[in-house]
């Protein structure tokens, strides 16, 4: 008689399918797939119990503690009130400064050139601007919400001021806590940097739900958020504007997106009570992240319709928020396609109980 091979099942029967121990999910947007090994998965509980070493330096010692000393602040804020003038009074709680080592320059030229007829090459005109705020280690997630806002009111203000400037065709605004996130100063920081260009994702996202709207007559982020709210799975939170949610799918563990309900292309079109919710969403997003991964080290960052004048009616500007719970190995680096090791409703489900 022949022996039979062992039968293998991965996983537990759910709703009488095998489940099977790795997912490759589509992303509707950037057409990209990702991996969510949950044959690998960890415990949400277990990246709470991950060590940060975290060494806070002096304040005696930090650039942005002696920021009084600084000549030509480009915005200043003290307790939600906007401080005319460029002298820096000692309440003051949030300012935008130009960076000391800016990565662009403003510039009248480009001076676009080509080397060798095969390599283009031109001058990295725009702004590079450091938005601050007070505290020495209070992050975002543990303001209260009028504290978000005030940042929020900064990042709005300085972007209806870049916007308007010579070649600047995007403004991109983002924010780095963590060593591992490429924050080079401990003190809470966000950046606003200029560009003549629009990025490669940015670009493919245009394109995308571009094509998405002429084939349906509609936003293909508005179609993912009326479904988000409809399955209720992956959503994190949600006030009267906002959603909250870890994308369908996921680049990391615990991505979140911060998503307006109402349609809109461009983030300077938001109003004051949007940016009040605005405030409430980033709060509730980065306190839960706080207490849920052990302050993790994380980036956000806005993409939003370039500044160009050109139409992009079909796209949604959202902020994206992604915490480091994993690096990059030779596979992400050589194929851009990312695993994640939870599934996002779980995550979801886990950062709903913070």
């Amino acid at each position: 008689m022949t022996k039979q091979p062992k039968k293998i099942t991965y996983g537990q029967k759910a709703s009488g399918r095998i489940k099977f121990p790795s997912e490759l999910r589509f992303d509707l947007v950037s057409k990209d797939w990702v991996v969510i090994a949950t044959g690998r998965a960890r415990r949400p509980e277990t990246f709470r119990k991950e060590r940060r070493l975290k060494k806070v330096p002096p304040k005696k010692l930090c650039p942005f503690c002696q920021i009084e000393e600084l000549k030509n602040p480009l915005l200043i804020f003290a307790q939600n009130k906007k401080i005319p003038g460029q002298k820096i009074p000692k309440n003051w709680t949030t300012i935008v400064v130009p960076n000391k080592f800016p990565a662009f320059f403003p510039h009248l030229q480009l001076n676009k050139r080509i080397e060798g007829n095969l390599y283009q090459t031109m001058n990295a005109v725009g702004f590079h601007e450091v938005a601050i705020t007070k505290d020495h280690k209070r992050s975002i997630g543990q303001f209260k919400i009028e504290e978000v806002k005030e940042v929020i009111d900064a990042y709005h203000e300085r972007y209806l001021k870049l916007m308007k400037k010579p070649f600047v065709n995007y403004v991109s605004i983002f924010h780095n806590h963590g060593t591992e996130a490429g924050a080079s100063i401990f003190h809470p920081h966000s950046q606003i940097i200029t560009t003549p260009l629009i990025d490669v994702d940015l670009r493919r996202a245009l394109s995308n739900s571009r094509r998405y709207f002429k084939a349906h007559k509609k936003c293909i982020y508005c179609q993912m958020n009326n479904w988000e709210r409809k399955s209720k799975k992956r959503i994190v939170f949600e006030n009267r504007d906002f959603l909250v949610l870890c994308p369908f799918a996921s680049k990391a563990a615990f991505q979140i997106i911060i998503s307006p309900k109402r349609h809109s292309a461009y983030f300077e079109k938001i109003t004051e009570k949007e940016k009040r919710t605005l405030a409430e969403a980033f709060k509730t997003a980065l306190n839960k992240l706080y207490k849920a991964l052990n302050d993790p080290a994380y980036n956000f960052y806005l993409h939003t319709a370039p500044c160009d004048r050109k139409k992009y009616d079909h796209y949604h500007w959202h902020w994206t928020i992604l915490p480091k719970t994993s690096v990059w190995a030779g596979f992400e680096i050589g194929t851009r396609m990312e695993i994640s090791t939870i599934e996002p409703e779980r995550a979801a489900a886990y950062l709903r109980k913070q």
